[in-house]
């Protein structure tokens, strides 16, 4: 058997029985022309090791290994698809490894074969979609050389977000602190099946190089989650309770950044933050 011989999506679900399972936020992708357009956003896979986080029945697995990919794993929390998955597999040749874990615990480069790019691609559930993408995004050293992830629409576009957009934020500047970011390909919502409420839509990430990178996620979680907490503050104001934790004043932080302290967060520039983020870590090692 070839994966050209594997029945239609719709009829894997119905021998299966498996149904959308909401509690894992999981809403089908089985038009194949559609899964075929997103692996191909990974590129050339001949050498690359690819990882899919929440299979279910397989649409975009199938299109990963059509495509090309060296091998793949795929991360399933969920019992019901094993059956699925494994027929794949056996079609495969051997290039599909399914892991039964669950994402947000798993250690992804344990489970892939050592050397190699490794690239994620997956259809997220709508639950952790963004926390996975934090935890990829915080990963040091960084393991994968791209992600074509999919989330719904509005999460989507505060990954790309630019300064002074309403959907600019933390995710946009967490993200392209350490990636180049864009919008790759954007689905409606009666693509999947069942339905979600709201579209979809896929992003591109490929992570910088070591030196442009930015390093300590930590420190530039802490401010942008105390300036975006109180959006409609000035940075003066929002920045307070980030400036406690180091014994300096807000106002001190916010000049040695090089910003202007009555601005407010959604006008202030990746790499503004950024600056803020480092005068915030030498304040905290010299501190109190």
């Amino acid at each position: 058997m070839s994966l050209d011989d594997l029945p239609p999506l719709r009829e894997v679900i119905a021998q299966h029985g498996l149904g959308a399972n909401k509690a894992f936020g999981q809403h089908f992708l089985l038009d194949l022309n559609l899964t075929g357009k997103i692996a191909r956003l990974a590129g050339d896979m001949s050498q690359t090791h690819a990882i899919e986080i929440g299979p279910g029945p397989g649409g975009l697995t199938r299109a990963i290994l059509a495509a090309g990919a060296k091998t793949l794993t795929v991360v399933e929390k969920d019992s019901r698809f094993l059956g699925a998955l494994g027929d794949i597999g056996t079609a495969s040749g051997g290039r599909l490894h399914v892991e039964q874990a669950d994402a947000m615990q798993v250690d992804e480069v344990a489970c892939l074969p050592a050397g190699g790019d490794k690239v994620i691609l997956s259809n997220l559930p709508y639950n952790v979609g963004t926390l996975l993408l934090i935890k990829w995004l915080e990963a040091e050293p960084v393991w994968w050389s791209r992600a074509v992830l999919m989330f719904q629409r509005e999460v989507a576009d505060r990954v790309v977000a630019s300064p002074g957009s309403k959907a600019y934020g933390r995710l946009a500047v967490i993200a392209q602190s350490r990636c180049t970011v864009r919008m790759g390909l954007k689905v409606p919502a009666r693509a999947f099946t069942p339905p979600p409420k709201i579209d979809s839509a896929v992003v591109v990430l490929d992570p910088l190089p070591a030196g442009t990178r930015f390093e300590d996620v930590a420190a530039l979680g802490v401010v942008t989650a105390s300036a975006f907490g109180q959006r409609r503050k000035t940075l003066r104001r929002s920045l307070a309770q980030a400036a406690g934790q180091t014994g300096a004043g807000a106002e001190d932080l916010i000049a040695e950044a090089g910003l202007d302290a009555g601005a407010r967060a959604e006008t202030v520039d990746v790499p503004g933050f950024q600056r803020l983020a480092r005068a915030w870590r030498a304040a905290r090692a010299t501190g109190p």
